[in-house]
């Protein structure tokens, strides 16, 4: 069995000043909405976050950018956020733009206990800047070092009472690889289930990487809405 939390400002109580946090999500989808405001609520500061994006304005890690409690983002894009933009350009907020792929590897590599790959990606480009290369094969490669966190906040459709989980679809995005990443996983779950309850062959993440869990209810907003005339 797994601490189930049963609300998200004690989810959160553990998350101190100067954490290093790892958020699931791509763009508003499978982001843990509520353990984000818990964070906003809790005014804890100066946190290292590692997404592939820092939300919208006024929703999800944008919240979180607005009051200043970021200072230092890596992710792989801006995207439409005005605040993280203006944060950017004008040097309040540290930024470490690294490729998609490469942003995935390193978070997928940390879980794994790899400290360090070569890669392809950003050879050529300013992402090379000040990065030991390599020619393997008669092919440039960059070396990345790994990512790890001190808390990675995962968002699940479904999750056992041992830690086991699913997500729905494309939801399931940064959420499985940064669940092994952190040292404690913190999961927000819509629905929580006995053990013995999901299909070991239908477990995207197995329990041992979960820490705790709690059931959430998401607005799910839509980040871009697009319509036909």
């Amino acid at each position: 069995m797994k601490t189930i939390f049963q609300s998200f400002e004690d989810a959160v109580r553990d998350i101190h000043d100067g954490a290093t946090i790892m958020v699931g999500g791509f763009g508003l989808v499978g982001i843990p909405e509520n353990l984000i405001l818990a964070l906003v609520d809790k005014g804890v500061k100066d946190l290292t976050i590692i997404s592939n994006n820092c939300g919208v304005d006024d929703f999800g890690l944008g919240l979180l950018l607005k009051n200043k409690q970021i200072k230092k983002m890596i992710g792989s894009y801006v995207g439409g956020n005005k605040e993280f933009e203006r944060q950017l350009i004008s040097g309040e907020l540290e930024v470490v733009l690294t490729p998609q792929g490469t942003l995935a590897e390193k978070i997928r590599a940390g879980g794994a206990g790899i400290p360090a790959f070569y890669t392809p990606a950003g050879v050529g480009t300013p992402v090379a800047d000040h990065k030991e290369s390599r020619v393997i094969k008669g092919k440039e490669y960059l070396y990345e070092e790994s990512l790890e966190a001190d808390f990675s906040l995962i968002r699940a459709s479904k999750a056992d009472e041992m830690g086991n989980l699913r997500f729905n679809k494309t939801a399931r995005n940064f959420n499985t690889m940064m669940a092994s990443a952190g040292k404690v996983t913190i999961v927000e779950t819509e629905e929580l289930i006995k053990s013995g309850d999901l299909d070991p062959d239908m477990v995207h993440t197995p329990g041992i990487y979960v820490q705790s869990l709690i059931i959430g209810k998401q607005e799910k907003p839509i980040e871009k809405r697009t319509v036909k005339n």
